[in-house]
C-alpha cells in the first residue's frame, strides 16, 4: 500500500488520519495473466491503483481487438465514461501480467473525496491527467503517420515497452504487425 500512497501524495498531502481512510477504502486483489478486470457490456465499479503488473485497454471493432492504451505499476486505472455515469463500457481492461490492485468502489470514492482534507482536489487531478492522456492520444491517431505514432509509445511506455506483446503494440499504434517490424527496422538503422 506504500505505492498508493506515496502516488496520491504526488497530488496532495496526506495527514496520518488521511491515511487511515485510504486503508479503509482501498481493498487489495489480484488478477491472473489475460483475466479481465472490466469487459465490455459491464459497468466499471472501481477505480484501481495497480501495485504490480500490466494492463492494456481495449476495445473490439469489427471483430478485431484494438488496443488503445496501457497502465504499469503506480498508475490508476478506470474506464470514467463507465464508472462516472455507472453506465455499460464499451472498453476491455485485460491483465497482461499478474497484477496486483488497489480497488475503490464509487460509493468509496464518494467518500474520499469528503473525508480526506484535499481528496477533491486529488480527484481532479488525476482525471485531468487522464483526460491529456486521451486527448494526446486520440490527436496522435488523426495526424500522425505510423512511425511518429510509434515514436511517441517508445517515449511514453519506454520502461514497459519489453513487457508489451508487438501485436498489441501494432494495435496501439494502429497498424498490423507486419508494418510495426517494417518500422522498427527502419528506427533501429537510423541510429
Amino acid at each position: 500500500m506504500d505505492s498508493l500512497l506515496n502516488t496520491i501524495r504526488y497530488f496532495i498531502p496526506l495527514s496520518a488520519s488521511d491515511e487511515e481512510i485510504v486503508h479503509r477504502l482501498f481493498h487489495k486483489k489480484v488478477f491472473k495473466k489475460g483475466e479481465h478486470l472490466l469487459q465490455a457490456g459491464s459497468i466499471c465499479r472501481y477505480i484501481t491503483f495497480i501495485e504490480t503488473g500490466l494492463v492494456r485497454y481495449y476495445f473490439n471493432s469489427d471483430g478485431e481487438e484494438r488496443t488503445n492504451y496501457f497502465n504499469k505499476e503506480g498508475e490508476f486505472v478506470c474506464v470514467y465514461t463507465s464508472f462516472l455515469p455507472q453506465m455499460p463500457s464499451d472498453i476491455n481492461i485485460q491483465a497482461l501480467e499478474d497484477t496486483t490492485l488497489f480497488v475503490i468502489s464509487f460509493n468509496d470514492i464518494q467518500q474520499f473525496y469528503r473525508e480526506v482534507e484535499h481528496g477533491e482536489r486529488f480527484g481532479r487531478l488525476a482525471v485531468e491527467q487522464v483526460y491529456l492522456d486521451a486527448i494526446n492520444q486520440i490527436g496522435s491517431l488523426y495526424t500522425d503517420p505510423p512511425e511518429v505514432r510509434y515514436s511517441k509509445f517508445l517515449s511514453n511506455f519506454r520502461d514497459i515497452a519489453q513487457r508489451i506483446p508487438q501485436y498489441y503494440i501494432a494495435s496501439y499504434v494502429g497498424i498490423k504487425p507486419q508494418s510495426l517490424s517494417r518500422i522498427r527496422k527502419r528506427i533501429a538503422g537510423k541510429y
